[in-house]
């Protein structure tokens, strides 16, 4: 058993966090070999019951914070390298950089290449659980599931599919691309750490019998994950109308082929109405709120007051390489400026509690991984980061002024990125 000693962050059920600035942090493996919590809370009440134990090793860390590792509800890996490019827009974007360089992960050993450098940054980042994305080919789902396994990391991910409206090079073949995702939900999902998703690109690039398709893979493996982008931009949603004409909104197209279900995650989610919140909401759906994607591509602001009047599921996602950043800071304080804007709806200033929940706790719940990952309490996964709040000489007089958790959550959330993670800590299978 390992013991750590520091301040310590983690979240209640009801999504309020949990703050002890001298705690103590349990961490044993179970019959699995798997590490999980077994107590987390103030050093003077448990220490006595833990810390004379044979075999225990106390970790002292001051002037650390240890928090829940980082949950990222979305993210392209095949996107590393294309993060940082310019264009006028989502789909110019799609056709210039992101679809050329997708074509070349068919190339094992390419596409390997980036797995291993995107798993070390999304650590380096302090994120250890994700939602990824990799490409049509399936040799990238074999890439990233091979480069988490090695790293024990908690990972979902999933071929995409996109029969139609798609250049040569990342197009696949309608059946195919169903006999695919089954042979890789039977080869990876529930493997060590890992998930399958299944993952229609986003609508306009499937035909019917695509998505009827991946409805009924989902329908026969009722615990994978599903992932997809809907109503990202307007232009988007006008091209959706023109292809399904039946469907009454964008959203609806997804649950006509039987995607929305507890597990289905949905990227962006701006451009609902409310009759699209109540779908999100009854059917148990979540929203991967993008925010520096969403200003980078100039799509809109996700509406958290209509989504949490409709009592959706949602939590934080990097979008990377939409996005523009790897690290959780930069995406927690895109959301709140995402929250503040109020042009285009009411504004409103969110927490730093709540946007800190969002990209851990709140993440992992719209995963359906409620106590599993995401939080510090008994019988989570051990996965955590070990935070210095004095990483650089702003930060150190920032934080070192702060008079509650919240001016301290705050002043990391808008100052900080990489250089705040000292170390990002992995559940451990022996």
């Amino acid at each position: 058993m390992k013991i750590y000693r520091s301040a310590l962050l983690r979240f209640a059920d009801d999504g309020q966090a949990v703050y002890d600035s001298d705690a103590l942090l349990a961490v044993a493996p179970d019959e699995r070999g798997v590490q999980r919590v077994v107590a987390a809370g103030s050093w003077q009440s448990l220490a006595a019951q833990y810390i004379d134990r044979e075999g225990v090793q106390v970790i002292h860390l001051p002037g650390r914070l240890l928090a829940p590792g980082f949950v990222d509800l979305h993210i392209h890996y095949p996107q590393t390298d294309v993060i940082g490019a310019p264009a006028a827009g989502l789909l110019p974007w799609l056709e210039n950089y992101t679809f050329p360089h997708e074509s070349r992960f068919h190339d094992r050993e390419y596409a390997d290449s980036v797995a291993d450098f995107f798993m070390d940054e999304l650590q380096r980042n302090g994120v250890t659980t994700a939602l990824a994305f990799a490409t049509s080919h399936p040799t990238s789902v074999d890439a990233i599931m091979t480069a988490a396994q090695k790293r024990n990391m908690r990972m979902i991910a999933g071929k995409v599919m996109q029969d139609r409206n798609s250049p040569d090079g990342v197009r696949d073949e309608t059946e195919q691309s169903l006999i695919d995702t089954e042979t890789l939900i039977q080869r990876w999902h529930g493997v060590d750490r890992l998930g399958y998703a299944i993952t229609p690109r986003f609508a306009p690039t499937s035909t019917d019998a695509q998505l009827r398709g991946a409805g009924e893979l989902a329908a026969k493996y009722s615990d994978v994950w599903i992932q997809s982008h809907v109503a990202e931009n307007l232009d988007e949603i006008a091209w959706v109308k023109q292809l399904f004409p039946q469907a009454r909104s964008y959203l609806a197209v997804y649950e006509d082929f039987g995607l929305m279900r507890e597990r289905a995650v949905y990227a962006h989610s701006i451009w609902l109405d409310e009759t699209d919140r109540q779908l999100m909401r009854s059917t148990r759906s979540a929203a991967a709120v993008s925010p520096t994607s969403n200003l980078f591509l100039a799509s809109g602001f996700f509406d958290y007051l209509k989504a949490d009047e409709a009592q959706m599921l949602y939590g934080l996602a990097s979008d990377v390489g939409g996005g523009m950043s790897f690290s959780p800071f930069r995406t927690m304080q895109a959301a709140y400026v995402v929250g503040r804007e109020s042009h285009t709806k009411q504004g409103q200033s969110l927490s730093p509690q709540n946007l800190w929940w969002q990209h851990t706790a709140g993440a992992a719940r719209a995963l359906g991984l409620t106590g599993v990952v995401g939080n510090l309490q008994p019988g989570c996964e051990a996965d955590f980061v070990v935070i210095n709040p004095a990483c650089t000489p702003l930060m150190e007089r920032k934080t070192g002024q702060a008079r509650d958790l919240d001016e301290l959550l705050f002043a990391m959330i808008i100052l900080g990125d990489d250089r705040l993670i000292e170390q990002t800590i992995v559940s451990q299978a022996k």
